[in-house]
């Protein structure tokens, strides 16, 4: 394994642990603030952290010289809402969800998104794998443990969580479309304003908050924009570069893991034989929907041809 290998790694394991505590820090912060000015703040928060990429890359695009100047411009601003619109409904999901469950709970139900990402991708006639279908049916079995009770109900808090992770999964799709034709910070930089602003205005209309609860709230709320927004997305696009597909997928499943444990170590939250039953399964079908296509490319690779 050489150098750069060893250092993407490190920086994607970084990335996962500061992932997995903001659950922690979203869950503090619901203590003392509501859910959509929390994100909202944190959300300009990570804008600014992006700001120093963006006058240094001068807010460039990268589509295809026909669109033209005009043409940039307009799909970066509806491409950048488009993703801040969903990024929103998923963060917002999420957020309240915080309120009804448990930072672990809310890592993994969340996490669910690698599985889901491929499911959605079959409307848009993405090819699928075995892989998919056997994480998906892994991940719903762990799902039911962690959160369906005796009577068959969801608790609605991982209900919440859960609908949140579809939105996440169509934000994968949507960024996955928009980030050959834009810089990656300038959409992301877009994107953190549109939530930020949706955010916002939704806290303005719906929730009564003071500046008292938001400076007991700020260690939260600064973690969660500065790291968490910030700092572990810029890591992240610095890791992948030269990242293994394999080991990214890993490292960053663990995010779900580093919740649960924050969780604990943090919050006392302590989960039962079931519970964690439920957690390994959801983590084995996130990683084998992920990691069943490098494992079948590198068999058939090995297949003697005649």
């Amino acid at each position: 394994m050489d150098t750069s290998t060893v250092k993407s790694d490190a920086l994607l394991l970084t990335t996962a642990i500061i992932w997995g505590f903001a659950f922690v820090a979203q869950r503090v912060g619901m203590d003392y603030v509501g859910p959509f000015i929390f994100n909202g703040v944190r959300f300009a928060m990570g804008c600014l952290v992006l700001l120093p990429f963006l006058l240094r890359n001068g807010m460039r695009t990268t589509s295809h010289p026909a669109q033209g100047k005009r043409g940039n411009r307009r799909l970066g601003i509806l491409g950048g809402l488009l993703a801040g619109i969903v990024l929103f409904s998923g963060a917002s999901l999420q957020q309240v969800g915080l309120v009804y469950t448990t930072a672990g709970n809310a890592g993994f139900i969340t996490g669910l998104y690698v599985v889901i990402v491929p499911i959605l991708g079959i409307f848009l006639r993405h090819r699928t794998n075995a892989g998919t279908w056997t994480g998906a049916v892994l991940a719903a079995a762990g799902l039911y443990l962690l959160s369906v009770t005796d009577q068959f109900t969801i608790a609605f808090g991982d209900l919440l969580v859960l609908i949140g992770a579809f939105f996440w999964a169509g934000h994968v799709h949507i960024i996955g479309w928009l980030s050959p034709k834009l810089d990656s910070f300038k959409l992301a930089f877009l994107q953190y304003a549109a939530c930020s602003v949706l955010s916002l205005v939704t806290a303005a209309l719906f929730e009564h908050n003071t500046m008292d609860n938001l400076l007991l709230a700020a260690i939260p709320i600064l973690y969660g924009g500065i790291l968490s927004v910030g700092i572990a997305y810029t890591l992240q696009v610095i890791a992948q570069k030269n990242a293994h597909p394999a080991h990214a997928a890993i490292i960053l499943s663990l995010e779900a893991v580093f919740a649960a444990v924050g969780g604990r170590l943090l919050l006392d939250e302590i989960l039962s034989a079931r519970e964690l039953l439920g957690c390994s399964l959801m983590l084995l079908g996130m990683l084998i929907s992920q990691l069943w296509r490098f494992v079948v490319h590198r068999q058939s690779a090995h297949i003697p041809r005649a």
